[in-house]
């Protein structure tokens, strides 16, 4: 038996940041819980490993949905970290915020303290902000580094684009005037990916009161009564909290735990035998994803796979970033989109748009299917609906914690996501039908996107779109206990010393990319932490 004063679960983009802070004092210990392996490998430092990554067996929890009906009956494949660095050791290192009006939503939806204002300073924090000249602004451990001088010269076409048909362009989606089309920010250092795993936990691991275990994946939550004790792990071993048990497991794994542990909805718990402990329908429930569709076209000039299809440009891109930590391994493929309105009468930006100076393709390979970059000179253009109102759950099949739940996304059920959904395919049309985009065509690869009308584009998004890796919500903050499962101090409603600190906690989806909210979060809970326990927050 093993006791400790804090356990987290999970060493996710949370969880690591989590176990720094909460270890800075040395007379608190902390025990950091992780079902995967560490995050050694060299596809991990490397950004464009990610390829390889999401795919890959041993690293990646390879969930898929239930066939959804808003996606045709279509079962979608959503992978998730299974590492020291959870989803942010995989993901495409976009880094951003998310619009101040997200994060208005979190605060007129209950969450109390997590308004703009609130969690800007906690941004700020967590972020060091690198010119592309490498000048840093700010003292966060999160490099935050703007690629202007390095994205693949084909962009220029989208820049010139959005210009054309009267859009905004935004110099920093991660500044004080985000919407618009504009060049992401990613959380590189010095070439390598900058997550917290590597930002925050590794430093941390110096301390002799922080424990890191890996391959330890948690069976269910230990109680006392409506209290949190400890933890049970896959091997029988009882692991011990003396101040709190902290659920950093993600989206789908840390609804799972509540639920097999006793916590979630009791005719889902009495079904399969669990005893319910605190009858809750909200733990699973409130599931919101992004969606999105490619649309590839072929180019007029070379664009990034002229570089990373044939072996001889695979070899010299291998050569620079060996010599330079510079070049096309350094970056991701997500270099141009931005935050747009696909109608003037909007308060806001509704869609997120990708545009990739490289075209790819999944293919069957021995461990499941794997991209592969097209044999022409290609680029993608894609829309993602910023804030879908669908809502769907995760419920699990078995009291057995090592049976992958049921994920029910419920995608397109609303009528206004249908219509977000054509209006994001309407403004595509609209950047492809400019001069500065026309002239880049050579040709489009099947579905045509000139060639869809309304009805064309929602029946082609229900066809083929896919998961951006954005899932949230399905442990939602909130003070009304009828519609959360944690409060704005991110406590389980109605258990003590538990709580849930990740992705899962959001109120509601963020505009764009979820990482940086995520660890955001994080930060700003351990604040939450050790004000509660009295401690100064430094």
């Amino acid at each position: 038996m093993e006791k400790v004063d804090y356990i987290i679960v999970g060493a996710g983009s949370a969880g690591c940041i989590l176990a720094e802070r909460l270890s800075t004092d040395p007379q608190t210990s902390v025990l950091l819980l992780e079902a995967g392996g560490p995050d050694t490998s060299p596809w991990v430092s490397l950004p464009l490993g990610y390829g390889k990554l999401t795919t890959d067996p041993k690293r990646t929890w390879r969930f898929m949905t239930e066939p959804d009906e808003g996606l045709g009956g279509r079962s979608i494949y959503w992978p998730r970290g299974r590492l020291v660095g959870g989803s942010g050791s995989i993901n495409a290192m976009v880094y951003c915020r998310g619009l101040p009006g997200d994060f208005e939503d979190w605060a007129s939806s209950g969450a109390v303290g997590w308004a703009w204002q609130d969690v800007k300073s906690a941004f700020e924090r967590l972020e060091t902000k690198v010119t592309p000249l490498g000048e840093k602004q700010g003292k966060g451990l999160i490099h935050v580094q703007n690629i202007t001088n390095q994205i693949h010269k084909v962009n220029r076409h989208f820049h010139a684009a959005v210009r054309e048909i009267g859009l905004p362009w935004s110099d920093d989606f991660n500044g004080d005037d985000p919407e618009g089309g504009g060049i992401y920010h990613i959380n590189t250092r010095d070439g390598r990916r900058c997550s917290s795993a590597r930002a925050f936990l590794r430093p941390a691991l110096a301390r002799r009161n922080l424990t890191v275990r890996t391959n330890a994946q948690a069976r269910r939550i230990l109680f006392s009564g409506k209290t949190a004790q400890g933890i049970e792990l896959l091997t029988g071993e009882t692991l011990f909290a003396r101040r709190e048990v902290i659920l950093s497991a993600g989206a789908i794994g840390s609804p799972q735990l509540l639920q097999v542990s006793g916590i979630g909805p009791g005719r889902l718990l009495n079904g399969l035998g669990i005893p319910v402990l605190h009858d809750n329908e909200n733990v699973g429930g409130n599931l919101q994803d992004h969606l999105a569709a490619n649309f590839t076209f072929r180019a007029r000039e070379a664009t990034l796979n002229a570089v990373l299809r044939p072996l001889l440009g695979k070899a010299l891109a291998a050569l620079q970033y060996a010599a330079t930590r510079k070049g096309p391994l350094s970056l991701s493929v997500n270099q141009c989109g931005g935050f747009l309105r696909s109608r003037h009468d909007l308060d806001r930006p509704d869609q997120q748009l990708y545009f990739n100076p490289i075209s790819y393709r999944m293919v069957p390979s021995r461990s499941g299917s794997r991209l592969t970059v097209d044999p022409f000179n290609g680029f993608i253009i894609c829309a993602q609906p910023a804030r879908p109102t669908s809502r769907g759950r995760i419920e699990i099949r078995s009291a057995d914690s090592t049976v992958a739940p049921a994920i029910r996304p419920n995608s397109l059920a609303t009528e206004e996501d249908r219509q977000t959904v054509i209006d994001g395919g309407r403004l595509c049309q609209k950047l492809m039908s400019s001069k500065a985009l026309s002239a880049l065509v050579e040709g489009s690869v099947a579905p045509h996107l000139s060639d869809l009308d309304d009805d064309g584009i929602l029946a082609d998004f229900r066809s083929r779109a896919s998961t951006v890796f954005h899932p949230v919500s399905t442990c939602r903050m909130g003070e009304d206990r009828e519609t959360a499962v944690v409060d704005s101090r991110l406590k389980v409603h109605g258990i003590d010393r538990l709580r849930v600190v990740d992705a899962s906690a959001f109120p509601n989806i963020t505009s764009g990319n979820t990482n940086a909210p995520t660890m955001m979060l994080a930060l700003k809970g351990a604040d939450l932490i050790l004000e509660d326990q009295g401690r100064d927050i430094q």
